[in-house]
């Protein structure tokens, strides 16, 4: 609390009872190392209209992936200079690698984040790129812009996991309006027990995210403004 209130030329006091109604009303948390945000914010995005259809969606879209493949699948979206998973399908097998739901990491720095970008309008990916400059991200913009658009030129994401090795993140968008509104990828884990290849994969998930961007057409068609994740995204 004291470093808090140093933090934010606040008195003690103040912070005190900021922190005590965001503790009642499930915003933070109290753990040993401070206090911690909870996923309370996220949660409410979550029941937002647009957001709820969209997992609706995919979510019987993406079991069909999982049981396909075998492999785990998730979804993410652009959340400021992130990309914030949404909605996971773990794999059916005995063995598999799986990203949980609220999962955060800068667009950039991601399979998901970076097809979120490429797919996009020249003037929404200056302004994406602008939020991630903003976080402080040492980014080289011209390597980085040759890699998103030899993404949009392929059509999809394969690169090796910046995280785990032996991991492929294959990651495809999911697109209205020509523009990428989620991310549908899958961590690969290749072996014998793999029930499909890698190439194999790349074709299953090109027909989910068609699939998922067909049945999305209708609240497109409707042309109404939402608010999704801290952003305004329009024809969703």
């Amino acid at each position: 609390m004291s470093d808090i209130s140093t933090a934010l030329a606040r008195s003690v006091s103040e912070i005190f009872r900021m922190l005590q109604v965001l503790e009642e009303h499930r915003y933070i948390a109290r753990g040993d190392d401070g206090y911690r945000l909870t996923n309370r914010l996220f949660a409410l995005g979550m029941g937002q209209p647009p957001v709820r259809n969209l997992v609706a969606i995919a979510l019987p879209v993406m079991g069909e992936v999982a049981r396909e493949t075998g492999q785990s699948c998730h979804m993410a979206v652009a959340s400021g200079a992130e990309m914030v998973v949404i909605l996971g399908v773990e794999a059916p097998s005995l063995s598999g690698f799986a990203i949980r739901v609220g999962y955060r990491r800068p667009l950039h720095w991601s399979a998901s984040g970076r097809v979120l970008l490429a797919f996009q309008s020249s003037d929404a990916r200056d302004a994406m790129l602008e939020d991630v400059r903003q976080t402080g991200a040492d980014i080289d913009l011209t390597a980085l812009t040759a890699e998103l658009d030899a993404i949009t030129a392929a059509g999809l994401n394969t690169t090796p996991s910046p995280v785990l090795t032996g991991i492929t993140d294959v990651s495809v968008p999911i697109l209205a309006m020509g523009s990428a509104r989620a991310a549908l990828t899958v961590p690969f884990v290749d072996g014998p027990g793999a029930r499909v290849t890698l190439v194999a994969l790349q074709t299953v998930l090109h027909r989910a995210a068609a699939t998922i961007s067909k049945q999305l057409a209708p609240d497109i068609r409707k042309g109404a403004t939402h608010t999704i994740c801290g952003q305004n995204a329009t024809d969703y």
